[in-house]
Order: C-alpha cells, then sequence, then structure tokens
C-alpha cells in the first residue's frame, strides 16, 4: 500500500475545489456552557447530497482514465456513498452501479436513482456486499470504489477537516465519527498538517465497536452487522488503507449509545435548527454527553450527514 499523507489531501481539495461545497463552521453557546469546552462543528449535512461522502467520491471518479470513464463506476454502501457515486458519476458524465442492502432508509435509495445510477438490492444479515460487488465489477468491467477503504476515498474525506482546521485554527481535540473509517483517517491525515498537537478521536455506535476492538488490538476485527440506528456505521470492519492511517494518527476510538444519539440530534433540531441523521450524530454526542471530556478545550466535531427519512427523524426526536 502506497503510504497516505497530509499532501494527499491536499491534492484532493484541489481536484474537488468548485464541485463540493465548502462547508461552513457552527457554534453554539448552549453547547459550548453545557460542555465547558469551545466546540466548532463542522456541518457535512449541508455538502451535496448532505453528507461528506461527495468530497471521497467526487476526489476518486476525478481521477478516472478514459478506458475507466467509458465503463463506469461500481459501489456498495447503505446510502451515503450511493449517492455520492451516483452524483459524482453524474457529474462526470459517466454510468454508475450501486449494491444497496434492502433495508436501507428509503430517502437514499430515491436519491441514488435519482441522481441517476442503477440500484441492485442485497440482504445484508445473509450476502455478501463485497463479494457482490467484485463479482458485478468484473462482469462488467467497471471501476469498484469502495465506501471507505480506497486512498483517493480518504484523501477526499479529509477536505472536510482541511478546511475545519483553516477556519478554526489549531485545535485540542478533533472527534470524528467512525464507520468504515474513511472520513476518520483523511481528517487524521488533515490534523497531521494543519493541526499536529491537536488529538483525534474516533466514535462509533456501541453496537458497532469493530474500529475500537481492531484500534486496541492491534488488528481489523470483524463484526456480525450491528443493530443501531446509525445505519452509517453498520460496517463490518475497517479497511487496510485506512486503518494503517488511523494506527498512526489516530489517539483513541470510543462509542456512543442509540440513546446518546436521538439525544443528540434533539440537540440539533432545537438549539442549532439542523437536521442531522443519527450516524452523523457520533461525534457530537460524545462530546455532548461526556463520553469524552472537553472541558477547557478547543474541539472540533464533524457532523458527518442529514440523510435520515422524515417518518425515522420525527420518530426519533419525538420520543
Amino acid at each position: 500500500m502506497t503510504e497516505l499523507t497530509y499532501r494527499d489531501v491536499e491534492q484532493a481539495a484541489q481536484r474537488i475545489a468548485g464541485a463540493a461545497h465548502r462547508t461552513p463552521v457552527l457554534t453554539s453557546r448552549t453547547a459550548d456552557a453545557r460542555t465547558g469546552a469551545t466546540l466548532f462543528f463542522k456541518p457535512e449535512n449541508m455538502q451535496r447530497m448532505g453528507a461528506f461522502k461527495f468530497r471521497g467520491a467526487y476526489n476518486a471518479i476525478a481521477q478516472f482514465s478514459e478506458e475507466q470513464r467509458r465503463a463506469g463506476v461500481l459501489t456498495y454502501s447503505s446510502g451515503n456513498h450511493a449517492q455520492a457515486i451516483a452524483l459524482s458519476a453524474r457529474l462526470a458524465g459517466i454510468k454508475a452501479v450501486i449494491i444497496m442492502p434492502e433495508d436501507a432508509p428509503a430517502l437514499k435509495v430515491k436519491a441514488t436513482r435519482e441522481y441517476g445510477a442503477e440500484v441492485i438490492t442485497y440482504d445484508r444479515y445473509k450476502e455478501d456486499r463485497e463479494a457482490i460487488g467484485r463479482k458485478l465489477a468484473q462482469e462488467r468491467g467497471m471501476t469498484l470504489i469502495p465506501p471507505y477503504d480506497h486512498p483517493h476515498v480518504i484523501a477526499g474525506q479529509g477536505t472536510a477537516a482541511k478546511e475545519l482546521f483553516e477556519d478554526t485554527g489549531p485545535l485540542d481535540l478533533l472527534l470524528v465519527p467512525l464507520g468504515g473509517g474513511g472520513l476518520l483517517a483523511g481528517c487524521a491525515l488533515a490534523a497531521s498538517g494543519l493541526s499536529p498537537d491537536c488529538k483525534v478521536i474516533g466514535v462509533e455506535p456501541e453496537a458497532g465497536n469493530d474500529g475500537q476492538q481492531s484500534f486496541r488490538s492491534g488488528q481489523i476485527v470483524e463484526i456480525a452487522v450491528p443493530r443501531t440506528i446509525a445505519d452509517g456505521a453498520q460496517t463490518l470492519h475497517l479497511g487496510q488503507h485506512n486503518f494503517a492511517v488511523i494506527q498512526k494518527h489516530v489517539s483513541d476510538i470510543v462509542t456512543v449509545s442509540d440513546a446518546q444519539l436521538i439525544e443528540t440530534m434533539k440537540f440539533f433540531a432545537e438549539r442549532m435548527k439542523i437536521i442531522a441523521e443519527p450516524t452523523g450524530c457520533l461525534a457530537a454526542a460524545a462530546a455532548l454527553c461526556g463520553v469524552v471530556p472537553v472541558q477547557g478545550k478547543r474541539v472540533g466535531i464533524v457532523i458527518s450527514g442529514g440523510n435520515v427519512d422524515l417518518s425515522s427523524f420525527a420518530r426519533f426526536v419525538g420520543a
């Protein structure tokens, strides 16, 4: 594997400029008072297609050869990477095939199809999406861009933290949602280049702590599909590329409960007037619910996305 560095994030930022939104930095006096910290939120729910995933998808497709462009792109995803690849492919004028679980949020499936992609569904509890993806890519001659274990995807995701550090200056802590590890690895690369003393912490759901187990054991641990409302973090294992970066640049990985995710969704809706999906709330929940001590620190928090069905959102925040 080629070792990823902050330079890869810089190059990705140049490629996605003009295509991806530069999302703002949000603050909340209420959140600061509640935690005793100075919090800076990076709302990637305001990114194109509603999540940070557009950054990595666009960066990957932007580097396709003419031969790859003719054949098209294929991926597997529970939703946000699916939409990101579909939209990036449409912008590039190439075909896209997306493998999605049958129980993926209807909003994400609908949006993926509306971006022009062909959607193929599977049973996430009985079938192996990676095996399906490899088989279809070979049959159709398409390039497979996985959701997180790809150097171009990782570098693209890191541009979110790059922008955050450019807008805030050095930070003491950076809290990042963790599913497959692409966002965490990319953000850790950005921190290494722009705020080297900043501790980077990944946050994943309690029911799916494969990343935490992997980080502490020093080797990638695979788990069964976790039962959690954080559908974007229902991954089975980290990737080889991102695990190498996480081992080198991340300080710790912690977990939060579904109840804490719902509490955080309510906080965002009531106090900051934004809609964040459960996965998008992982990092914020760690700070707002006291999982990670943040008092007296300058803390960056990535809100990774806002793609949640409104019926589900109403059920969560209305409980």
